[in-house]
């Protein structure tokens, strides 16, 4: 027999989690399973906690004592007694609470009085740590590094509209003229995995979450970009290379990600011959590149969409399959290998997506372009020809070898036949 009690129970539960379903998602959480699972350390500070993600880790505990001396330093700027500046700020925070609530998902729960103190500190010291950067008062380089690459972990942030509060009651109280942009670009220019500068044309404050949603931002592509299904195939490097495929920079590109496909016509005894090239961003490989890229995908695995990162890292997974390819990037100045071995950059390249999916491939036109070249006739063979024949020089001695038995061969045969 159906309870009262039962039904009240169940219905309770049932408010309770479409309260839960049509809550905004948070925007800072823990990177999907799937992506995380491949690189844990490319998600876990290694320096500094920011936020509630990180901060039982014990890897960052002898940092969270320092945090108080930003703080404090901070404060002494403004010239304002510290009692008035912490008032204002935790002010702030109260003001915000469950806005600031929202953007988390909470690994723990935290009263409102540790939630105040969390906020306030790491705000004040990503400020002041920043500050400090531009006038060149830090600590070691290393220490400065490992701080910055920390700052665009997906799970090591702060909101960035509380950021920007504590930035204009502290910062902008001695230096009206101050930009948040402007202090957080040492930030996105250590994280810039290309060596074409950051432009800043396409950021918006508006739909800014945090400090990696700003670096996510910088590589936004123009509205006029085509999207599309990915290719079922697509030749690798060295298969484009075989075929006639040329590989240059893109130094100014239109989209920091952008690829180009450029074909160029030559006049040959059959008519003429479209000759492409692919045209790729300079990338640095580094042991940066892949945690960054890796927290910028897991960012947009999660939102599903301006899925423009996974679509690149797509790509240059998809042209990359061998230390050969590599070579042939770094030999055409695609690609700078700050890791010496093209093993090791060619296997961090293809770790990059596992455990990802693509939405959009934001290179369709370019693909099309390349697959009607290379699976033309000429093309097609010579590519193949080559890759049997010239791809070592074991298979070009034999071919060799051949050839001047094939000669030998001819010869006698002519001069059997005038002696006969």
């Amino acid at each position: 027999m159906v309870q009262g009690s039962d039904v009240q129970r169940l219905l309770y539960h049932v408010k309770n989690k479409e309260s839960h379903i049509n809550r905004l998602p948070p925007t800072i959480y823990m990177a999907p399973r799937t992506v995380r699972d491949k690189s844990p350390g490319s998600f876990n500070p290694r320096v500094v906690s920011i936020g509630p993600l990180h901060r039982e880790d014990e890897n960052v505990q002898a940092f969270e004592g320092k945090k108080a001396g930003y703080l404090i330093n901070l404060m002494r700027r403004a010239h304002y007694p510290l009692e008035v500046m912490l008032n204002l700020c935790v002010q702030k925070v109260y003001t915000s609470m469950e806005k600031i609530k929202a953007c988390y998902d909470w690994p723990k729960i935290y009263d409102d009085a540790e939630i105040v103190d969390m906020m306030i500190i790491d705000a004040c010291f990503i400020t002041e740590f920043l500050c400090m950067e531009w006038g060149s008062n830090v600590e070691g380089e290393l220490f400065v590094q490992n701080v910055l690459s920390d700052l665009v972990l997906l799970e090591n942030q702060i909101p960035f509209f509380f950021l920007d509060e504590i930035f204009q009651c502290t910062i902008l109280q001695f230096y009206p003229n101050a930009s948040l942009l402007k202090l957080i670009y040492p930030v996105l220019c250590v994280s810039n995995v290309f060596e074409t500068r950051l432009e800043f044309n396409n950021i918006s404050f508006n739909n800014t979450q945090h400090i990696l949603s700003l670096l996510h931002q910088c590589y936004k592509p123009p509205d006029n970009v085509t999207k599309g299904n990915f290719p079922l195939r697509i030749p690798s490097v060295s298969d484009l290379d075989r075929a006639g495929v040329n590989f240059k920079p893109y130094k100014n590109p239109t989209w920091l990600m952008g690829l180009e496909v450029k074909l160029y016509r030559l006049p040959c005894f059959f008519g003429c011959w479209s000759k492409p090239t692919l045209r790729i961003p300079v990338l640095k490989v580094d042991d940066s590149t892949e945690f960054v890229l890796r927290n910028l995908i897991a960012y947009e695995q999660s939102r599903q969409n301006d899925t423009y990162v996974t679509s690149y890292a797509f790509a240059m997974d998809t042209l990359v399959d061998t230390p050969e390819d590599v070579f042939k990037l770094v030999e055409s100045r695609v690609i700078v290998n700050h890791l010496g071995s093209n093993e090791e950059a060619a296997k961090r390249i293809n770790n990059i997506c596992k455990g990802t999916l693509l939405k959009d491939c934001f290179y369709h036109e370019e693909w099309e372009k390349l697959s009607k070249y290379y699976d033309s006739y000429w093309p097609k063979n010579i590519a193949k020809m080559k890759r049997i024949y010239f791809s070592s020089p074991w298979s070009m001695i034999t071919l060799l070898a051949g050839i001047i038995l094939f000669v030998l061969t001819v010869i006698q045969t002519i001069f059997t036949i005038k002696s006969a």
